[in-house]
């Protein structure tokens, strides 16, 4: 079971991999466009709600994130800071945060990458390719929406757990800052529109910009049924009552409309108030 589990978070991993480079290849050159943006957010959601799929298999495990524990020697701080941080040393010589959709949570004294970078086009506005919003993203994952679909109690598994936790945060952290994207996208279609609001630093205007309620209704609906579909416990009755889910759909919804999509609206305004710096 241990080697299952190992092989299905490399999987993911991979999953996510190789959505970022196709994403980043196809935003490219005259490929960029509102539409492939829209694809490639749908896309994400479908590895959002797996890996919070696979968190549900292990229970809470506070001890993971107690702070007052000192599980490793000569670290300062709680387990999965010093797991999250081991693994982006790691993935950052791989050449992970080259890729300008990849945001680390821990970006001080990150090794370079030691392997040929692949050439990802510079889509994004320099002043704000290096928004970074993850200490946020941290916060919300680990305080506010864990509580909501895993179980309390603690079977030992820190490591496995830690790493369910790492894939959930690393697939919101992507989503939302792919608001970046959006921001450059949408001020290219319309910049007569966007240009006034960002001089004047009106950002409550860029926000309203950026609103389309129609659009981001239908997005909670989507991911409420992808976890409906893909969260299902698997029974051999016809009795809509005996549902079962690993993570309940209305969670997803949640985490969507309190979280995600707020927080990529965030981003996007914070974008486009660097965008003519």
């Amino acid at each position: 079971m241990a080697f299952l589990h190992v092989l299905i978070l490399v999987i993911l991993s991979l999953n996510g991999y190789n959505n970022n480079k196709a994403m980043a290849e196809g935003i490219s050159g005259s490929e960029f466009t509102l539409d492939s943006i829209r694809k490639a957010l749908i896309r994400q959601e479908d590895l959002i709600v797996f890996s919070l799929i696979e968190r549900a298999r292990f229970p809470m495990n506070s001890a993971l994130y107690n702070p007052r524990l000192d599980l490793v020697p000569g670290f300062s701080g709680p387990l999965v800071d010093f797991i999250v941080k081991e693994t982006e040393t790691v993935q950052a010589k791989a050449g992970r945060y080259v890729n300008p959709e990849e945001n680390p949570f821990f970006p001080d004294n990150l090794p370079p990458s030691m392997i040929p970078n692949h050439n990802y086009s510079q889509v994004l506005h320099p002043g704000g390719a290096s928004i970074n919003i993850n200490k946020t993203i941290w916060d919300m994952y680990l305080n506010q929406l864990l509580p909501l679909f895993v179980d309390a109690g603690d079977d030992g598994n820190y490591a496995s757990t830690a790493a369910s936790d790492l894939i959930c945060l690393q697939a919101l952290s992507r989503r939302i800052h792919y608001g970046k994207f959006v921001a450059e996208i949408k001020f290219r279609d319309a910049p007569n529109d966007y240009e006034p609001p960002i001089r004047a630093k009106d950002t409550d205007a860029l926000m309203k910009l950026l609103t389309d309620e129609r659009v981001e209704k239908m997005v909670k609906k989507r991911v409420e049924k992808k976890a409906d579909v893909f969260g299902q416990e698997v029974n051999v009755s016809n009795n809509a009552d005996s549902k079962r889910y690993k993570v309940d759909p209305s969670v997803v919804a949640r985490l969507y409309d309190e979280w995600v999509i707020p927080l990529t609206k965030l981003v996007e305004v914070e974008y486009l108030i660097r965008r003519l710096d």
